[in-house]
């Protein structure tokens, strides 16, 4: 897997909600989770996303906006639902071919903007 991939990981597997090839995406060795409510891991970050679940906050992607990659490191613009719709930013390092780490901010979409510029 080339950086790029981490698009299609979140294309496929967020966006199309198609779990079954996550581990072709994520190591299952290394995988590095900043966000304070997921511990390292992807049994970390399953067990986040089940109790999220259960406060009525999925992670619902429904549209990659942009996608922007430089070596490693390749950050996603996306939109979706978090109990509230949201914007997504997702910064992904890749190495090895897979995803072994992750940070995101997930902010809540503004009912209006101060402009007409649009969010995405």
């Amino acid at each position: 897997m080339d950086r790029w991939a981490a698009a299609d990981y979140t294309q496929t597997v967020l966006v199309g909600a198609d779990y079954s090839g996550l581990t072709d995406y994520i190591s299952t060795e290394t995988y590095h989770q900043h966000n304070p409510e997921a511990a390292d891991g992807l049994d970390g970050f399953g067990a986040a996303a089940a109790k999220w679940a259960e406060q009525g906050r999925n992670l619902v992607y429904n549209k990659v906006h942009k996608v922007v990659a430089e070596g490693e490191f390749v950050l996603l613009q996306s939109e979706g639902e978090f109990g509230v719709p949201v914007a997504y930013y997702d910064l992904f390092r890749v190495a090895d071919g897979k995803i072994v780490e992750h940070w995101d901010v997930i902010t809540a979409v503004p009912a209006e903007l101060p402009h007409g510029n649009g969010l995405f």
